[in-house]
């Protein structure tokens, strides 16, 4: 299993948002550093910047994967999170 760091950005909107869908959210993303190829329909590769992003309903995660540590960067609702 990957080590999971969150940025302050992306701690804060996970406190902001409701407790249900953050706890869908965190169970996602800790799916995923234990398995990769389990969540590998809702993960593509970002483009026009590095990392990755994951899709949780209406919701984006953008993580960075390198080595053994899995990066959250930023959470965001689906229209926002890219600019």
């Amino acid at each position: 299993m990957k080590q999971i760091s969150y940025t302050k950005s992306a701690i804060r909107a996970l406190r902001r948002m409701p407790a249900n869908t953050a706890s869908l959210i965190r169970t996602k993303i800790e799916a995923y550093a234990q398995d990769p190829s389990d969540q590998a329909n809702d993960v593509k590769s970002l483009k026009g910047r590095e990392g990755i992003r994951l899709r949780v309903g209406d919701w984006r995660v953008i993580m960075d994967d390198k080595g053994n540590v899995l990066a959250v960067l930023d959470i965001g609702p689906r229209g926002g999170i890219y600019d």
